[in-house]
């Protein structure tokens, strides 16, 4: 049942604990026809089944969200839905797609030769004498009209001449509404921001340190030789930079180092990336943000003389190739603590000759990870204070990596990047996500609008996800497309104006996230329950046969088919936009040990969910994310309970205590279009517009308005 304080509570008299309702499908013309209904639903078709349904708790029928007593339309993948009770409901008079037909011209098309007379007399009353028209309604139809509740009066006050004149002020108030209010995460208006002015500062922070990297104190604390051989052969005729996970130009300590010792020994420095067909369950929307982003790498090596490769197959053969084709003194790459990428760099290790040295850099981490600490640490309050006493050393502007004075003597052709998306083995199912665009510029505009319009929340409201809050960088950062160190740099220039954001942040994006690094280095079992602490592991074991209250096959997870809306809708949100947000990702894991056969299952299927869908996925953070949920890492023993055991307990209600759950599952699950529904407010107008207005719809001149999670659309 809802709580007493429910917007709607005072309805609850008005309906029967159970009401069997009409349930009617009605199928809708979408923009969008690349997935068409089946022809169970063509147009004129209807079919009606008898339903019962909890009066104010949304149902969800086959992915659709409908509330008792109102008709909702929502854009659903197949068809949308509209739910009557028996009790007079509103009528739908027209339905639209918004971007068809504003309000405006649906109006005035609606209005026409098709409009009764009847619906007209309706309109014109409610726009004119809305309450007048409630009373006699109820009159004509024999109801009892309600007692209008008593309205307190109003104390005439004299109000203060203002210098702003009444519609500035008005519209200076609801440009503040709208800045509070919003709500659309994570979409970015990538094209309409203007940051050359952002950059511009940026390149110029880079050149104020010097002139390139041969003039700057290089923290050598940022590199491990991994080879037997140290030193590079000076008869040599280039350096090569193995990019793996830190796939950018600027702001690359790797990239920046190999360029150093290039220009110490007067040689060519070229880059080199190894495509391989497949990488663990990485689908077609991974690889083509990667692509993307790699193909903006080239042009801009190329325009500062530093020839791109793109080579196939795995390093350990593709590299000692290329090495000894073009006589490589040294190679040099990044660093990675997952287990697929450390096989990588041991691999080419013992395949390159003897005299060929293999250092590595840490370029992802402010701190490196083995400098952070020499051993796996329990939690954050264990490395914190070893990070933050290092950053001194490590937490330094970027010098600018320039035009290498060395070229080679011939620039190899441009890569072929449709060659290259043909010897892929991945799924192509997942579609690429629209709202994300790959590449360094397009992560400098997210880190300038985060810190322009989102970090002043961040430290109040981050773990609501009808909020926009996050700074949405964590595709940018997995990918190596940015620079966490130069996202702190950045963000610390706000300290003055959100001290309290600023720190959070902080928190996240260093502590946190060199926290997972640390625990995926030093924990070979990272993925896996031998990974978990012993308390957990031995409590997770006692109630590995408890009785789950629901349980679900990976499939059914994956399509979003459990009973709570907003487990789907986390699902949904991570489906369609390749991210979750944060404070969800952790409801959604634990909701998997709850309604799987085991914890061994619930860690596999989220891992599989998350690295199948996320864009920041096969990652540390996603990793220990998975294990912090289900198994307890970097967390304490609580209170004992069924399925659980000691795990932390996150459950439903615990949810709708912290945001707008309702809300978020309208604005977030796959129904991501918005259809305007014209209503007929003759029947109990009070009671349908307080229904609606509780699950967040606003009634605008006879139309009801959803607002989604990309876009807002006024009237």
């Amino acid at each position: 049942m809802e709580s007493q304080d429910h917007p709607c509570s005072s309805l609850r008299s008005e309906w029967s604990p159970r009401i069997p309702l009409l349930f009617t499908e009605v199928r809708m013309e979408s923009q969008d026809h690349d997935d068409q209904p089946s022809d169970r639903y063509r147009a004129g078709r209807v079919r009606q089944t008898s339903h019962s349904f909890h009066p104010l708790r949304p149902v969800r029928s086959k992915d659709v969200l409908s509330y008792p007593g109102v008709a909702i339309v929502t854009n659903s993948v197949r068809y949308c839905s509209t739910v009557f009770s028996q009790r007079s409901p509103p009528t739908i008079t027209s339905i639209s797609t918004m971007g068809e037909d504003n309000p405006a011209s649906l109006e005035n098309k609606t209005s026409g030769g098709n409009t009764s007379k009847k619906e007209t007399e309706v309109k014109d009353e409610k726009t004119s004498e809305p309450k007048e028209n409630e009373k006699s309604n109820a009159k004509d139809k024999g109801q009892k009209s309600k007692p209008e509740p008593r309205e307190r009066p109003v104390r005439k006050v004299e109000k203060r001449k203002l210098e702003k004149s009444s519609e500035d002020e008005t519209a200076a108030k609801r440009s503040k509404a709208e800045d509070e209010n919003n709500t659309d995460e994570p979409a970015e208006d990538l094209g309409k921001t203007d940051n050359e002015d952002f950059i511009k500062k940026i390149n110029q922070r880079r050149t104020d340190v010097c002139e390139d990297v041969s003039k700057f104190k290089f923290n050598k604390k940022r590199v491990r030789v991994i080879s037997e051989e140290e030193d590079f052969s000076e008869d040599s005729n280039g350096v090569v930079y193995w990019m793996s996970r830190d796939q950018r130009v600027q702001d690359n300590w790797a990239f920046l180092y190999a360029q150093r010792l290039a220009m110490k020994l007067e040689i060519p420095l070229h880059v080199c990336f190894c495509l391989v067909p497949k990488y663990l369950d990485a689908t077609i929307r991974m690889y083509g943000f990667m692509m993307k982003g790699l193909a903006q790498v080239e042009k801009e090596c190329r325009e500062l003389n530093i020839p791109f490769h793109l080579l196939y197959g795995q390093a350990s053969k593709s590299i000692p190739a290329f090495v000894k084709e073009h006589n490589i003194g040294g190679v040099v790459t990044d660093f990675s603590p997952l287990r697929v990428p450390v096989k990588w760099v041991d691999d080419l290790k013992n395949a390159l000759p003897s005299d060929v040295p293999l250092c590595q850099v840490d370029a992802h981490n402010l701190v490196p990870c083995w400098e952070a600490s020499p051993k796996l640490e329990y939690g954050a309050r264990t490395i914190r204070n070893k990070i933050h006493n290092q950053l001194g050393g490590f937490l330094t502007e970027f010098p600018p990596l320039v035009k290498h004075p060395h070229p080679p003597k011939t620039m190899p052709k441009l890569t072929d990047w449709k060659k290259a998306d043909m010897t892929l083995e991945v799924d192509r199912t997942v579609p690429e996500v629209t709202w994300a665009k790959p590449g360094s510029q397009a992560a400098y505009k997210i880190l300038q609008s985060f810190c322009e319009k989102r970090l002043k929340h961040f430290a109040t409201q981050r773990n609501d996800p009808n909020k926009q809050a996050l700074s949405n960088l964590s595709p940018w950062i997995h990918f190596g497309q940015i620079s966490v160190q130069r996202c702190i740099l950045t963000v610390r220039l706000y300290r003055s104006k959100s001290s309290d954001s600023v720190n959070a942040f902080i928190e996240e994006a260093v502590i946190r996230r060199e926290l997972a690094d640390n625990f995926c280095y030093y924990n070979k079992h990272y993925d896996s329950i031998k990974g978990a602490y012993d308390w957990a592991k031995k409590s997770l074991a006692l109630h590995k046969d408890d009785k789950r209250p629901y349980l679900y096959t990976r499939d059914q997870l994956e399509e979003s088919k459990t009973h709570d809306d907003l487990w789907n809708a986390a699902q949904d949100q991570l489906v369609l936009e390749g991210k979750m947000h944060g404070f969800l990702r952790m409801y959604w894991a634990k909701k998997i040990l709850e309604w799987t056969n085991s914890p061994e299952e619930a860690l596999a299927f989220s891992i599989y969910l998350n690295d199948r869908f996320s864009l920041d996925g096969r990652d540390p953070n996603g990793y220990v994310g998975c294990m912090w949920s289900i198994c307890g890492i970097h967390d304490q023993g609580w209170a004992e309970r069924a399925v659980f055991g000691k795990i932390r307990y996150m459950n439903y209600q615990g949810c709708k205590r912290k945001f707008d759950v309702p809300g978020f599952v309208l604005s977030s699950s796959e129904h991501s279009k918005i259809f305007i529904v014209r209503f007929n407010f003759q029947e109990d107008p009070p009671a349908t517009q307080q229904l609606l207005s509780a699950y967040n719809f606003q009634h605008v001149t006879g139309y009801l308005l959803l607002k989604t999670h990309f876009q807002r659309y006024q009237i």
